[in-house]
């Protein structure tokens, strides 16, 4: 596995370095991959195979979306043509963009981070310029983040032949992300009413009404079995044939804000993906101050601590007897606190050497799952 942002990450099974007192890593945790971070100074407190190369679904959506959004006026409107709309994936995830509809790029991005609809990908990626335009972007954009282990071939992460990615660069692509005012409210958005077909009415008059949409994001909107993760602020979450269950979530307690990873959990516990990673958020809140970093997010432009290519199959690591090693830990104490808001750093780089803080999120109605 590649050994950016440190040696110990290229490793294979759980990195982690307890000191007296810290808390023991949870033992229902079946994922191929996770990592927690610190989200503010970007240091790595646990992994798992963080390298490994996996197919990574509708996560690969927040580099779609720290690629594309900022290029885009989100008060622009466009209207919808049958070119839009081909190549997306049978079966894919969709919000209900229709042909010949005018949409503004506002719309477009609930459409993206509360449904994940492919549909709304491919226009705004049509409106970038196309979607092969948009995957060359997106991949000089993860070597910009140092994000090595990824390789994008759809800018929606519906399965293909070879794109992959990792849980270390997922956790980039959200770090990257969040810096983004509006990226920040898109992924915190619980639900938000998008426009609907344009109808005639009996005297001849249109009329266009909206429904409601509701964020996938199960930490964010809770569901049957799963409440609301305290201090929940998006990001995303996916799921394909190939890739099973992904999810990367960031959520604050206290001052503190962590960003969490899952890929490929078992899935024999319903919602599996959304408890892992609130088992995984859970110990890295109990843990602070009682961990030693095993590598960090390095910044982008950086020159990347560790580097390193993947190497081997498809940076495969980790079988059976590494996982069962890995998650030979007792339960976490984590606390419960409800956090108010999301107030990391706003992370600048200077000198494309390294993120330092800048200022402090204002984001004081996330974790309270604002609504439109």
């Amino acid at each position: 596995m590649s050994t950016v942002g440190g040696s110990q990450l290229g490793r294979p099974g759980t990195q982690v370095k307890l000191k007296p007192g810290a808390p023991k890593l949870p033992t229902k945790v079946s994922a191929r991959s996770w990592i927690v971070t610190d989200a503010e100074s970007g240091e790595v407190l646990a992994s798992h195979n963080a390298h490994w190369r996996l197919p990574p679904a509708s996560t690969l959506k927040m580099l779609f979306a720290d690629t594309v959004l900022p290029k885009l006026p989100k008060e622009r409107t466009h209207k919808v043509v049958p070119s839009d709309m081909q190549g997306i994936g049978e079966g894919s995830s969709l919000v209900g963009v229709k042909e010949g509809e005018s949409y503004t790029v506002h719309d477009l991005w609930l459409g993206v981070f509360l449904r994940s609809g492919n549909d709304a990908v491919h226009v705004l990626a049509a409106m970038n310029g196309g979607v092969d335009k948009t995957v060359e972007e997106m991949n000089e954009r993860a070597r910009i983040l140092h994000a090595d282990d990824t390789k994008v071939v759809s800018p929606d992460g519906y399965d293909r032949k070879g794109q992959l990615s990792s849980a270390y660069d997922l956790s980039l692509f959200a770090r990257a992300g969040m810096q983004n005012k509006d990226f920040r409210e898109y992924a915190a958005t619980a639900t938000a009413k998008f426009p609907g077909e344009t109808k005639k009415k009996k005297n001849g008059e249109t009329k266009r009404e909206s429904f409601q949409i509701q964020n996938t994001n199960r930490l964010l909107t809770g569901d049957v079995g799963i409440e609301p993760y305290p201090g929940i602020a998006g990001v995303k979450n996916g799921s394909t044939t190939n890739a099973g269950n992904t999810f990367t979530g960031v959520a604050q307690r206290g001052n503190r804000v962590l960003l969490v990873t899952v890929m490929h959990p078992d899935g024999q516990e319903a919602h599996g993906v959304y408890k892992e990673a609130a088992r995984l958020l859970d110990w890295g809140f109990a843990a602070g101050g009682k961990v030693e970093p095993v590598g960090e997010l390095v910044a982008p432009g950086s020159t990347a601590n560790g580097g390193g290519a993947p190497h081997g199959k498809g940076g495969e690591a980790g079988g059976s007897a590494d996982r069962a090693a890995a998650h030979a830990h007792s339960k976490p104490s984590g606390g419960a606190g409800t956090a108010l808001g999301i107030t990391a750093g706003v992370l600048v780089v200077l000198s494309l050497v390294a993120y330092v803080v800048h200022r402090r999120w204002p984001l004081p109605d996330l974790a309270r799952r604002r609504r439109h």
